[in-house]
Formats: structure tokens, C-alpha cells, sequence
């Protein structure tokens, strides 16, 4: 079997996914691997507002998460890389940079843009429900990546995963992102999660939530950087909804990166 990599990984300290940095290594060497990231939740300062602290790791946890991993990578059959997910929020800039990046010394960052905030609450993104919400979103997904904090952006069309319907606002909206990440030479994630969440029901008929064809279609028209990544919350699924991704962008034609700039 071809060995590929994959760059976002989480563990149990998200308080949603399953198993340790060594559940998912020892899959890994198993159905091969070429180069594993953990990538899990950041956290946030907690003065920061609202900041989902149900959903991921406090401070406190960063020395464990970086243990787990440290003690991982002795028994990995390739390298093996520590990171964050995160959310952006301009208010706490500095947090991405002087924080997770220099203070932690991680080896990269993603940005896994979830939500967008209102001035009271942040909004999962799927759950936007008015158009003007949804160009901050983009504007605020776009600031982020102009930001070159993120090595790549994970699951760009989750926005359009309960928007079963391919309107023209989202079209706009995802050649925004598209055009960005191209500008930006950045690269934009086949998110293999997302072919084993409930499909929708549409007028096209029935489809992925994410990864969303007819953003793609836009992708590979533009010729941007694609990155293929399991989203791995269960240790099963470490390598196998890699390939479930690479076998998405194979109706693209497209060439997964196979590294990282780390």
C-alpha cells in the first residue's frame, strides 16, 4: 500500500474525538503513513469571550497534548508533527503568533474557520443564517489567511455543509475564498470527515455536506494548492479518510501536496 500523509489529527482533549497521539501512531504504521500531524483544538486565553471551551483543550493541557505526542513519535514509522486548529478572531491576533507559535513552538498551525462572530456570540458556520453573517464570514476567513499564520485552511466549504443549495451568494462566496487562497499561494483541504457525516438531500440529488462539488469545481478551474486530510477524531480513521479524500480529488485531477513548509 502507498503510503500517504496526513496533517489533521485530534485527540481525546477536544472532549469530542476519541483515543491518544499513540492510538492514532500505531493505525498509522499499520495502514501507512508518510508523515502525521496532530493538529487538535487550540485553546484560548480564557478571557477571552465565548470562546467554545467544551470543544477543546485548556492551557493547562498544552504540556500534556505535546507529551502524548513526544512519547507517540518514538514509536511512529515516519514524522511525526504537533499543531493547532484555530479559529480566528482579530482581537486576539497575537495569541496565533506569540502564543501557539513562538511561546508553544509548534510546527504549524491550521486554520479551521468554524464560526463567525455576531459582537455577542460566535456562530458555527454552517449555521449562518442571514447573508450579510455569511460575507463576514468570508471576509473574516479571508483576513485569517492574509494573517500567514495557517499553513493550509481545513474544510473551506464546511459553510455550505447544511446549505444543501447551491445559490449564487454561495458561488460568490466560495470564488472569494478560492481567489484568495490562490492569490495567497495558500492551500485549501479535502476534509475527509466530511463524506462520513449524513449526506444532504438536494435538488441535484443527494450530496455530500463537505467536501461540496461545485466549490471544487471553482477550485480546480483556478488551479490552487490542494492538501488531502482525514480529519481523524477515532484512531480508525486516521489514514483511511485520508484516502476517502484523495479519492475526491481524483475527479478533479487534482495533485495533493505531500508536505508541509514546517
Amino acid at each position: 500500500m502507498i503510503s500517504i500523509p496526513n496533517f489533521h489529527t485530534h485527540t481525546k482533549l477536544c472532549k469530542h474525538a476519541e483515543g491518544l497521539p499513540i492510538d492514532y501512531v500505531i493505525q498509522a504504521n499499520k495502514e501507512g503513513c508518510s508523515a502525521l500531524g496532530f493538529s487538535d483544538h487550540c485553546p484560548y486565553p480564557e478571557s477571552f469571550y465565548d470562546y467554545w471551551p467544551h470543544i477543546r483543550m485548556n492551557v493547562n493541557e498544552v504540556p500534556v497534548y505535546f507529551q502524548w505526542i513526544k512519547e507517540a513519535e518514538q514509536q511512529a514509522q515516519f514524522p511525526v508533527y504537533k499543531g493547532f486548529e484555530c479559529e480566528w478572531d482579530k482581537n486576539i491576533s497575537s495569541w496565533y503568533s506569540q502564543t501557539l507559535k513562538d511561546k508553544y513552538k509548534t510546527d504549524y498551525l491550521i486554520l479551521g474557520s468554524h464560526w463567525v462572530t455576531d459582537g455577542k456570540s460566535h456562530i458555527y458556520a454552517p449555521e449562518i443564517s442571514t447573508a450579510q453573517l455569511l460575507n463576514k464570514y468570508i471576509d473574516q476567513t479571508i483576513e485569517a489567511m492574509n494573517s500567514r499564520n495557517f499553513a493550509f485552511v481545513a474544510h473551506p466549504d464546511l459553510f455550505l455543509a447544511h446549505n444543501a443549495e447551491w445559490t449564487e451568494q454561495t458561488k460568490a462566496c466560495s470564488k472569494a475564498l478560492i481567489a484568495a487562497a490562490k492569490d495567497l499561494n495558500i492551500p485549501l483541504e479535502i476534509n475527509g470527515l466530511g463524506t462520513a457525516r449524513q449526506p444532504n438531500n438536494t435538488s441535484r440529488g443527494m450530496r455530500y455536506q463537505y467536501p461540496v462539488i461545485e466549490f471544487w469545481e471553482l477550485a480546480a478551474q483556478e488551479g490552487i494548492k490542494v492538501i488531502c486530510n482525514a480529519d481523524a477524531h477515532n484512531p480508525q480513521d486516521v489514514i483511511f479518510n485520508a484516502w476517502k479524500a484523495r479519492d475526491f480529488a481524483s475527479r478533479f485531477n487534482f495533485n495533493p501536496i505531500e508536505n508541509l513548509q514546517i
